[in-house]
């Protein structure tokens, strides 16, 4: 191996890192997505229904749905929000030997890229992939807060869970890149609470009305006319299994949440040595937050955290799938990290040392670490 790539290891795992990513991809194919799958048959056949958005559109161009179709749209979603991560790291901090940690700490973390691999299929990669967006996106213009409203707007139709996983971290971006730069006006604070009030509606709506009102055997019926493969016996085995999604309230998944709530909570001590892996970055993160010029745009972005977080722990008292939480949390972190570089500084922040040796150990570890899962770690 080049002498180059040794003596700097930082690129070293950038190299595993996508060996990683490849054998993590590799192992999600041998598993099946049944329920990436059935969000792929439900369309709105019966009328306004909640996390149907996706397969709305896919039977725009087809009947019956094939299960290769659940890696190939996970696939090219997943390849446009790491493009496009890079793209968001090398404007705002550019890939120099110096800026490899910060990369490797993110991008290379089990909680980001190769975790949605390993979520490939389900919804939480969009919210994302928006977030962005909206980093990459001019954020001079209303247009702005308006195209981040109707972005917003598509992720609740897409899975209303949006609504707490990366609406507020999309709110955030709005607020640091939009409204911190361009300052207060009657016109765009009148645009921000109509959109914050209408995107509350949608969310209720959703919740609460998107729910399916036809007996469990008609809609099953449908969803099983939709399956490219009928031959399977398994798929319309677990879509009667899991069509009870669709009619469940919001009561029982949280008394379901509750009762498992016991043995999840033994995944936190894993959870916390995860995020102790990124120590690095998170110092990173307040020494930035630290170096702003202006006081009033730290105590905001302070607030914003806490906001953000607000809405995990929400998640975490309503639906079960722990290690998706706490992933997707990181990784909205993250963005706001991005977003937090783009504002005035009095000082430059100190970068992440690349000849730390307990950093590069650190690296090593987040390296290595294929991914923390959908529920329990791992």
């Amino acid at each position: 191996m080049n002498l180059r790539v040794w003596e700097n290891p930082w690129r070293l795992m950038l190299a595993v890192n996508a060996a990683v990513m490849v054998g993590v991809f590799l192992y999600k194919l041998t598993l099946p997505p049944y329920i990436p799958y059935i969000h792929l048959l439900i369309d709105y056949h019966f009328g306004f229904t909640k996390r149907a958005l996706i397969g709305a559109v896919v039977s725009l161009f087809t009947d019956r749905v094939p299960l290769w179709l659940v890696y190939a749209l996970g696939s090219v979603v997943w390849l446009i929000t790491a493009a496009l991560f890079v793209r968001l790291f090398r404007q705002t901090f550019g890939f120099g030997r110096e800026h490899l940690p910060l990369f490797v700490l993110t991008a290379g973390s089990p909680f980001f890229l190769k975790n949605f691999l390993y979520t490939l299929g389900h919804f939480d990669i969009y919210g994302c992939a928006v977030a962005i967006s909206l980093l990459l996106l001019p954020a001079r213009s209303i247009a702005f807060v308006t195209v981040a409203a109707l972005a917003s707007a598509v992720l609740v139709l897409i899975h209303h869970i949006q609504f707490l996983m990366y609406l507020p971290t999309i709110a955030v971006i709005v607020v640091l890149r939009h409204y911190l730069v361009q300052g207060l006006t009657p016109r765009n604070a009148a645009v921000g609470v109509a959109a914050a009030l209408a995107l509350g509606i949608l969310f209720v709506a959703t919740q609460f009305y998107g729910t399916m009102t036809v007996p469990a055997a008609e809609f099953v019926a449908h969803l099983q006319s939709r399956i490219a493969d009928p031959s399977r016996e398994d798929l319309p085995r677990y879509t009667h299994a899991f069509a009870l999604i669709w009619y469940q309230p919001l009561s029982q998944e949280i008394r379901d949440t509750w009762e498992r709530m016991p043995s999840n909570l033994l995944g936190v001590p894993v959870f916390a040595l995860l995020i102790w892996l990124h120590a690095p970055l998170w110092r990173y993160f307040r020494n930035l937050v630290a170096a702003l010029a202006v006081d009033a745009h730290r105590r905001i972005v302070v607030a914003a955290i806490v906001l953000v977080s607000a809405g995990y722990l929400v998640m975490f008292a309503m639906v079960f799938d722990y290690s998706r939480w706490i992933s997707n949390w990181a990784v909205c972190l993250f963005l706001i990290l991005l977003a937090v570089k783009t504002l005035p500084a009095s000082r430059d922040a100190p970068l992440i040392s690349a000849d730390d040796r307990m950093t590069t150990i650190f690296g090593w570890i987040v390296t290595v670490i294929p991914r923390v899962g959908i529920v329990r770690p791992f």
